[in-house]
């Protein structure tokens, strides 16, 4: 199995999506737009779900266009060009705000972010309740043949080769994925679960997922060929 991901906005829900290019902007369109904090003393901070969880309530996607749409909390589209954009979220999420366009927005540079399905299920079993993949928002998601949590001691040299494109560890910031609070927030915007992060912090040291960097570029596709290197496994 493998499931691609994009989230256009930055912490704004994203789209499933079947195929993506992957290159040194990262994943192409990932995190390309943001919100930026306009209130006095936050001017030009990004705003995210830590400030504003209500932020998850909206959702994007591309569909066909080069610049995504928004779909409100009442199921209202609105074209990012839109005039009134920018006003209506000021007005959902409680805090004036300006839209920004910019490749490679991503907390940690331009990079990939891949998680596992052996670990999500075990994730899943250790809590007791299941786990939705999108509080992680990642770009790829892998079914391999491998155990649980392995990824948590991939370091430098570890290649993931997913159909044309190679990933490797590589770079700043790249290995294990130390995760911040939000995959606390429900991805819909519901109820928090506080629980989750703290039980990643005492079991897991606080990782999930591998962080990663296209080091040939190309199109990733669902159902492509996967494998990671020195662990002699393929993904069919």
């Amino acid at each position: 199995m493998l499931r691609v991901l994009r989230w256009p906005v930055k912490s704004l829900r994203g789209e499933e999506i079947e195929q993506a290019r992957l290159d040194d902007r990262g994943m192409a369109g990932d995190r390309a737009y943001s919100l930026v904090d306009d209130r006095e003393n936050h001017a030009g901070r990004v705003l995210t779900v830590r400030q504003r969880a209500e932020m998850l309530h909206w959702s994007s996607a591309y569909g066909d266009g080069d610049v995504p749409a928004l779909t409100d909390p009442d199921g209202k589209v609105w074209g990012w060009d839109d005039p009134g954009l920018a006003e209506a979220l000021a007005r959902s999420l409680g805090t004036p705000l300006s839209l920004r366009a910019a490749d490679g927005q991503q907390d940690r540079g331009p990079t990939v972010l891949v998680t596992f399905e052996a670990s999500l299920a075990a994730l899943g079993q250790e809590l007791k309740a299941p786990v939705d993949l999108r509080r992680f928002r990642p770009n790829l998601h892998l079914d391999l043949d491998a155990p649980a949590f392995a990824e948590e001691d991939w370091g430098p040299g570890t290649v993931i080769t997913v159909g044309e494109v190679e990933l490797a560890v590589t770079g700043e910031n790249a290995g294990p994925c130390i995760r911040c609070a939000v995959p606390s927030w429900d991805p819909e915007g519901g109820e928090r679960w506080p629980e989750l992060q703290k039980w990643l912090i005492r079991e897991h040291e606080n990782k999930f997922g591998v962080i990663v960097r296209a080091t040939r570029p190309g199109v990733v596709r669902q159902g492509d060929r996967t494998v990671v290197d020195g662990l002699g496994r393929v993904l069919p």
